[in-house]
């Protein structure tokens, strides 16, 4: 599922050129990345559950042909957004992920997705 969204020929437009890329990533830095990343920084088992994650991202990306850009992690946020959405999973807003609202030792599957790639675009310097 999410490689095939990820082969598209064209990025969505949301993605197309970097400076919107990079405004996507900062998006959701601070929907998930900076609550998700500061509680990973403090809880072992946590930053190794989304290390693993992180994982898993450069694997689809690799395996859909799709390199490792700001526009390739957006691309995938959003299959992980969009897959969301149709399970009516929670996706916070901006300031709705902070610890006294989100138990983040619970976390589901695609907050800790969006979380690894938050990590990775932190990694690299794109946020």
């Amino acid at each position: 599922m999410t490689s095939d969204y990820l082969r598209t020929a064209e990025s969505p437009p949301c993605v197309r050129g970097l400076g919107r890329a990079q405004d996507a990533l900062d998006d959701l830095m601070a929907r998930v990345g900076v609550d998700g990343l500061t509680h990973a920084f403090g809880d072992p088992g946590f930053l190794a559950r989304v290390d693993q994650h992180a994982a898993d991202v450069r694997e689809a990306l690799l395996r859909a042909g799709r390199a490792m850009t700001p526009e390739g992690l957006v691309s995938y946020a959003a299959s992980v957004t969009a897959a969301a959405r149709r399970m009516n999973l929670f996706l916070p807003e901006p300031g709705e992920a902070d610890p006294a609202r989100l138990d983040w030792a619970a976390a589901p599957w695609h907050l800790l997705r969006l979380v690894a790639v938050c990590g990775i675009a932190e990694e690299a310097a794109w946020v």
